[in-house]
């Protein structure tokens, strides 16, 4: 059975209701997300069996690959997961619950979307260290040693789906959230990776070295003192601690500390069982172990979110010593892969901000508009769109180009500047600025050196690749957009709706308007035309006749101004 849920929460969900002697606290856990979500109209709940090795995520997927407008989109609870051998498991499973559009975004954030890029820059500068507590929901049912060793006990327990069948050879954590801690520091880092279930009691873990992933650096460290890694993977947990484990931040930050500071109180933790860190009070599932430092095995092939799969690499493993987990735990699996996804909005929403905030009050440059990271299929990093105020001077324009493609290692391939009229986050008014703004012989600089990062690797430079930056802004008065003026589609609008045609979706541009060429007289010329006295200025024409010029020479524009 399927149930779409519109401002109702249906009775099934009722074994996420917060329990009596809970800890207190100030913010959603995942539990009471997914309710928001339910009572919001913003989720699928579906009840009949489906196989998370095969079905699960190709469900989801076609909401992406289907055509369903982004605001049609929901996530979707499953509660009777099973796999190809007919197996049950004591937990649901959460696809696209996070970030499957904006809104959803939203009701997870908490806060009115046109607030969200104020409220990480403010988070990232001043963040809440967690509180730490000793009971806890994450420790409702605790599994220890040998008890691991029983069917069931173990990953071979936990319902995670296979995130691209066909291609992946296995399920892979596609939201687990890896916690470690600076040996020299004693600084927490938590980071989203991807995670193959490999055995019972053993846990992939590609730490994305490309990316300058703080768990890296913290292994590193770790393999220098000939110690292994202790580990703590989070699986479900508040919202608040998720959308910070996929943000990019300074590896000193705890991330922890930043979600907290996002809701405005201190986010509970509390001591795991077999390794000497802080996890998330309220986390459904929690995995804990140690990460070999020595040794590195074979892991994928996974799909990955570039849009290809990421065939096999040597990246560590966790050999599992416990697992503690909630009575009744979410198992939340970001849809990833191809773009637009879960892990595409869940990034852009906030990576958007913080760029603009780095070239507005970081580099100090004042005439930016927005930044704007091409989603569909190109997964945020590679195409990034920076809209400028008009009259800005070239140089802050290249400043701040520069300021995208340097920022991060792994961003930027394609940064492009585009005027005020032209939506950034329109592939095709990128193009049409590109092709007409742009001349590329001047307007287009070519930076070396740059990480080949996230996706497939080029064959030449091992791999290296580089960041185009384009001046695509007008860099003069230029003539009208050709389209119909404002009012006459406007009107022709009020006739196709009186019509009952279908309905109509704007589409900036969807009218014309002036760019700094349009003299009077032209205006006047155009004004007798749609009067329909377009005869009335043909001797005006004759008396302009010249026989020293050439085919298609311009009129100079200000030459004539009655």
């Amino acid at each position: 059975m399927t149930r779409d849920n519109d401002m109702t929460t249906p009775a099934s969900l009722d074994i996420y209701k917060p329990e009596a002697g809970a800890p207190a606290r100030a913010y959603p856990d995942l539990h009471d997300h997914v309710r928001a979500l339910a009572s919001a109209g913003l989720l699928h709940v579906i009840d009949e069996p489906i196989n998370k090795d095969t079905q699960m995520h190709p469900l989801v997927r076609w909401q992406y690959r289907g055509g369903i407008p982004e605001a049609d989109r929901k996530a979707f609870l499953f509660t009777n997961p099973t796999d190809g051998k007919k197996r049950t498991f004591a937990a649901s499973v959460l696809v696209a619950g996070l970030a499957a559009t904006r809104d959803v975004y939203r009701v997870g954030f908490g806060k009115p979307l046109e607030s969200i890029g104020d409220v990480w820059v403010k988070a990232i500068a001043s963040p809440l260290p967690p509180r730490e507590i000793s009971d806890a929901p994450c420790h409702e049912i605790v599994t220890i040693g040998d008890d691991l060793n029983a069917p069931g006990a173990a990953l071979d327990g936990i319902p995670v789906p296979i995130s691209t069948p066909g291609w992946d050879n296995g399920p892979y954590l596609s939201a687990g959230h890896y916690i470690t801690r600076d040996p020299d520091t004693g600084t927490q880092n938590i980071g989203n990776y991807r995670g193959q279930i490999k055995a019972p009691r053993r846990l992939g873990m590609n730490p994305s070295v490309e990316l300058r992933a703080g768990i890296y650096t913290h292994w590193l460290k770790y393999k220098a003192r000939g110690e292994k890694m202790p580990c703590a993977v989070v699986i479900g947990c508040p919202p608040a601690v998720s959308y910070t484990s996929v943000q990019k931040m300074p590896e000193h930050l705890d991330e922890m500390a930043v979600a907290g500071a996002l809701v405005g109180s201190p986010i509970n933790v509390v001591r795991a069982k077999t390794v000497d860190l802080l996890v998330p009070a309220e986390a459904e599932i929690v995995v804990e172990g140690f990460i070999d430092t020595e040794w590195l095995e074979p892991e994928a092939p996974f799909g990955e979110s570039h849009g290809y799969v990421n065939l096999q690499e040597y990246n560590a493993f966790m050999e599992v010593t416990a697992i503690t987990r909630r009575r009744h735990p979410i198992v939340p699996s970001f849809i990833s892969q191809v773009t637009p996804s879960e892990s595409s909005v869940i990034r852009k929403v906030a990576m958007e901000p913080v760029l603009l905030n780095h070239l507005r009050n970081g580099l100090g440059i004042k005439g930016v508009k927005r930044v704007a990271m091409h989603e569909p299929l190109t997964s945020l990093y590679a195409v990034i769109a920076v809209q400028f105020e008009r009259g800005l001077p070239t140089t802050e324009v290249w400043r701040a180009l520069q300021g995208v493609a340097t920022l991060h290692r792994f961003a930027g391939k394609w940064v492009i500047a585009v005027d005020e009229d032209i939506d950034p986050e329109n592939a095709d008014a990128l193009f049409w600025a590109m092709s007409y703004r742009c001349q590329p012989q001047h307007d287009m600089k070519v930076i070396d050196g740059k990480d080949p990062g996230h996706g497939p690797r080029g064959p030449r430079d091992n791999g290296e690749s580089a960041s185009v930056l384009i001046n695509a802004l007008l860099k003069g008065p230029f003539a009208p957009v050709a389209l119909p003026k404002k009012e006459f589609m406007e009107e022709a609008r009020a006739i196709w709706e009186r019509l009952g045609l279908p309905a109509l979706k704007p589409e900036n541009p969807w009218h014309g308007y002036d760019l700094g060429v349009w003299p009077p007289h032209l205006e006047r010329q155009a004004n007798l035309a749609t009067a329909s006295e377009y005869f009335s200025f043909g001797d005006e024409l004759i008396g302009q006749r010249r026989r020293d010029v050439g085919m298609n020479d311009p009129v100079p524009w200000n030459s004539n101004t009655k």
